[in-house]
């Protein structure tokens, strides 16, 4: 059987449809290059708000309008969540399996193959808060053994490959589904990762991409209260990273996400010592107003998250930092807003993406009132993105005339022999997908790694030009 998987939403769900490909390959079926080419579409759905579900819906709809003689088979976060719905509202779907053990992804393809309609929803482990008491005997249960797979094939950047940490969350924001569709927090072993990290290496991977929904909570669950259920367990990513230190080559490496409330701050002195590890760091704030992150089950506030910013930039004077903004939650105001705004003028944030409150079934906010005005909402985003548009372009201006080494990404397709050849890459303080790219001169090889001399920011990019070393 011929399969592709058209893939929805974030880097953790590119890395499931990598374990996918890799069970589906090692038990004789292909991988196609397209959906013409394949007998079977899998679509790696996201579920985490009301825009990426429509999309994936969407996408569902058009691919079976386009290919009605190919079964489609629905997979993913939208599948582990919806899947009577799904099942019942969708007849384009010839197949629904959930995300929380992906080996049952294998199963339900076979299944479309020999006719049938295959619903499955795999349990997920059950939601522990961070600072819950668990049964005497009780533990959180670790990712399946059947998740834990050699990927054959690589989604990303040439160069570039996403190395899942955690799975799952336990800290339970209160507008978040990402606990109710993917579990508790479970962290792979150490000993895994850097055996998993230096495979990659050997590949020629230039860049690792270290990913969990909340990699400050790394290893909360392995250690003896973690398992026993006796208070929170200290994080292990400073150990982690540490182990990862000893790996043998010229690489980098970057951590997405941290939850601030959760920042381990021993990882700072580590960065300072090996520049292999990026001081680039993903703190997904949402907010600033102490009344709106407590609605939202936070801890911190604008204060609070200053001091951070303060603390990190102390240790690391070249950090990068990225977050992203929630607009428009329940209960939110105009003194609010004005909180997060002053918040993100004295911040001074590299990157930060925002998003409007969308409103998740069984989740503790769902039930929340006073939702500001969709008109309310879209005018505070464009005030954030206007600032940060500003914000950022004057952070990215102090790397102009300095040499960085950028990852290659791929070439700028030439219309005419007379076009200056052009590459696209990432600097160290780029990440995959979500930041500005280098615009490089020159015809270079995706995946190689060039030392180039940043001319100009233009938008959110930098020019620049290679330079021998």
């Amino acid at each position: 059987m011929r399969f592709w998987i058209d893939r929805h939403g974030c880097a953790k769900n590119d890395v499931d449809a990598e374990e996918i490909a890799a069970r589906l390959e090692a038990a004789g079926h292909s991988y196609a290059e397209g959906a013409a080419d394949a007998e079977l579409v899998i679509v790696n759905t996201c579920g985490f708000i009301e825009d990426a579900k429509k999309e994936s819906i969407d996408a569902i709809v058009a691919l079976k309008a386009a290919y009605p003689g190919k079964r489609v088979l629905v997979a993913g976060c939208l599948s582990q969540r919806y899947a009577a719905e799904l099942a019942a509202a969708l007849p384009e779907a010839d197949g629904i399996v959930g995300n929380a053990d992906l080996g049952a992804v294998l199963a339900a393809a076979e299944a479309t193959a020999a006719g049938e309609r295959p619903v499955i929803v795999p349990e997920i482990p059950r939601i522990v808060a961070p600072h819950a008491q668990l049964a005497e005997g009780e533990h959180v249960h670790p990712i399946p053994s059947s998740q834990l797979v050699k990927r054959v094939r690589r989604f990303d950047f040439p160069g570039t490959a996403h190395v899942k940490a955690t799975e799952g969350c336990s800290n339970c924001c209160s507008f978040c589904a990402i606990p109710l569709i993917r579990g508790a927090l479970r962290s792979r072993p150490p000993a895994e990762l850097a055996s998993e990290c230096a495979e990659l290496l050997g590949q020629g991977v230039r860049e690792l991409v270290l990913i969990g929904q909340d990699l400050g909570s790394y290893g909360r669950d392995l250690g003896p209260r973690g398992l026993a259920g006796r208070g929170e367990a200290p994080s292990l990513l400073p150990e982690l990273l540490e182990r990862l230190t000893r790996l043998k080559g010229d690489f980098r490496l970057r951590t997405l996400y941290i939850h601030p409330d959760r920042f381990p701050e021993g990882i700072l002195p580590l960065m300072a010592s090996d520049p292999r590890l990026l001081p680039y760091f993903d703190l997904p704030f949402q907010h600033a107003s102490p009344r709106v992150l407590k609605a939202m089950n936070r801890e911190g506030s604008g204060e609070a998250y200053l001091g951070l910013v303060s603390r990190i930039r102390e240790a690391l004077p070249d950090a990068a930092i990225r977050s992203t903004f929630l607009l428009g939650f329940p209960g939110e105001d105009e003194d609010d807003f004005r909180a997060l705004r002053s918040f993100q003028e004295a911040a001074r944030l590299d990157w930060v993406g925002s998003f409007a409150y969308s409103r998740e079934e069984g989740t503790a906010a769902y039930a929340m009132r006073g939702r500001p005005a969709k008109r309310a909402v879209a005018a505070r985003r464009a005030a954030i993105e206007e600032a940060q548009e500003r914000i950022t372009r004057e952070r990215l201006e102090r790397f102009v005339g300095r040499e960085l080494e950028v990852l290659v990404e791929e070439r700028v397709a030439r219309l005419s022999e007379d076009e200056e050849p052009l590459s696209l890459g990432r600097a160290w303080n780029q990440a995959p997908e979500v930041d500005g790219l280098t615009v490089l001169r020159g015809e270079l090889e995706p995946g190689s790694v060039v030392r180039a001399r940043v001319l100009a920011v233009n938008g959110v990019d930098f020019d620049a030009m290679p330079v021998s070393k």
